[in-house]
């Protein structure tokens, strides 16, 4: 019999450390307030609904509308049988939201950063990654044979150092995230494009935790910089402030997308987006292009919260992103704060290692435009009585 007796070991080692993760259930759509397994309502301040569209009524309409209009799935990928006039009408809907020259789908964002490297780029080239960037970056750079250089996060003098180095490669690609997912920082685009221009290299910009909301008109960290024209390609997500379902896609230099459309493995072998996912998200930029209400009240709860938080004596990384996090450096008490925050009817979670450096718990607060000011105060109110209850403050 084949032993797993090390898969044990490494498990009983996680458990050991504080770090082993479970699963909370919840039997109702997601929302603000929300039913967890066993009756218990409480507020959700943990999920990426950042402008409060996964229950939306009109959104739900559009899904079951194209279900009954386009069916259930594809069954295929897209160059086979896999394309409806669906599909084609959301692609141009991203272009025209960005500005940018076309759009191509993927069932997630994961795989289009998983898709993106290896297609346009090889050993004559080189990509410049910034240190936090999401991990499915780091993969999908791992899948590509360009040389790879990392800089510390938002440091502009070491990438203008990896630019000087790296002068000799047919083409050097920047990437990074507009928006770090575990810390709330926003990129700085307008230095990193200046830079990309300076030394002739290209931007790519994954947008997940930015787009519909960052920016004037929630066109995201670029936007928000006042460099929408200046980024090459954008990878982003369906699945979290666009009504939280799944799917993701790449836009930007036709060029790009070209070849993305002709080589990119995640693409060319894996089922299409179900229409009903597709209309829905149709609906969602619809909804965007008409009106700021959402991501407007966004803001507002988001400097509401992070100001309560502060003057309650928190230690909370600083910014304007509706991503708060909460900083308690230790992963049992992160886990035992947010299990002590569950029992006074505040949904969060703790997060630590690996999915934040060693010595870097904390719990990470998400803020949606769903919230109403008085879920915000009792999210804070609960918050400073389990932090006085357990030393924090």
């Amino acid at each position: 019999m084949v032993s797993l007796q090390h898969l044990k070991t490494a498990l009983e080692e996680i458990r050991a450390a504080g770090l082993y993760k479970t699963e909370r259930v919840i039997t109702t759509p997601q929302s603000v307030e929300i039913k967890v397994q066993g009756g218990q309502e409480v507020l959700n301040f943990c999920a990426n609904n950042y402008l409060g569209l996964a229950d939306n009524p009109e959104v739900i309409a559009a899904a079951g509308k194209a279900l009954q209009d386009h069916g259930f799935g594809l069954a295929s990928v897209r160059f086979i049988c896999g394309t409806q006039d669906l599909h084609k009408q959301l692609e141009k809907t991203i272009s025209d939201f960005f500005g940018t020259d076309d759009t191509i789908l993927y069932t997630s964002c994961f795989d289009a950063n998983g898709g993106l490297f290896e297609t346009i780029l090889d050993e004559q080239d080189a990509v410049i990654s910034d240190a936090l960037n999401h991990a499915s970056i780091i993969d999908g750079i791992r899948l590509c044979k360009a040389q790879r250089f990392r800089y510390p996060n938002s440091d502009m003098q070491a990438l203008e150092k990896a630019l000087q180095d790296t002068q000799d490669c047919r083409t050097r690609l920047i990437a990074t995230d507009g928006a770090f997912s575990m810390d709330g920082y926003i990129a700085k685009l307008d230095e990193i494009t200046a830079l990309a221009a300076r030394y002739g290299a290209l931007v790519m910009v994954d947008d997940s935790h930015a787009t519909g909301f960052l920016g004037p008109t929630g066109r995201g960290s670029a936007e928000h910089h006042g460099v929408l024209d200046k980024i090459d390609v954008f990878t982003s997500t369906l699945g979290k402030a666009l009504g939280g379902g799944s799917g993701g896609f790449t836009t930007g230099r036709q060029e790009i997308i070209d070849l993305l459309r002709q080589r990119s493995r995640p693409y060319l072998f894996s089922n299409t987006l179900p229409p009903a996912l597709v209309a829905a998200s149709i609906k969602v930029f619809e909804m965007l292009s008409g009106s700021t209400g959402r991501r407007d009240k966004l803001e507002s709860n988001t400097r509401y919260f992070r100001e309560r938080m502060s003057d309650a004596g928190f230690d909370i990384k600083p910014g304007i992103h509706p991503i708060v996090p909460v900083m308690l450096y230790d992963a049992p008490l992160a886990q035992e704060f947010a299990a002590r925050l569950l029992d006074e009817g505040v949904y969060v979670i703790g997060f630590f290692f690996p999915v934040v450096p060693r010595g870097e718990a904390r719990i990470r607060v998400q803020v949606s435009a769903a919230h109403e000011r008085h879920h915000l105060d009792r999210a804070v109110d609960a918050f400073v009585k389990i932090g006085s209850d357990l030393g924090v403050l």
